[in-house]
């Protein structure tokens, strides 16, 4: 009699193989990333806006909405880099249409 060869026997799965992520970042990491790049580029948007402001002399108050919006972007990046995404972008949205309301009432 021979001995069974060990390519013959079933092949028995390791249980904590299925347990292993995936390669790559996960869902909620490629979140994180898309809010902070959103508010970075907010955030160079505003510093542009900001700067025409600055050169056509407008009210203090078009500089204050838009340097608050600087800030908040910067707080968006922070709340990304620790996980809050939902409240970032609601944060993000929030900001954006009240500078957005803020510059058209300050301006007519």
């Amino acid at each position: 009699m021979s001995t069974p060869d060990q390519s013959d026997a079933p092949v028995q799965s390791d249980p904590a193989d299925h347990d292993t992520p995936p390669p790559g970042p996960t869902p909620a990491a490629r979140a994180r990333r898309a809010r902070i790049a959103a508010a970075s580029l907010l955030m160079a948007a505003a510093a542009v806006v900001l700067a025409l402001r600055l050169a056509s002399r407008s009210s203090v108050l078009v500089v204050g909405v838009y340097g608050l919006l600087l800030i908040l972007c910067g707080g968006v990046i922070e709340l990304s880099r620790r996980g809050r995404t939902r409240l970032g972008t609601w944060l993000l949205a929030a900001g954006l249409a009240a500078a957005l309301v803020m510059d058209g009432v300050v301006l007519s």
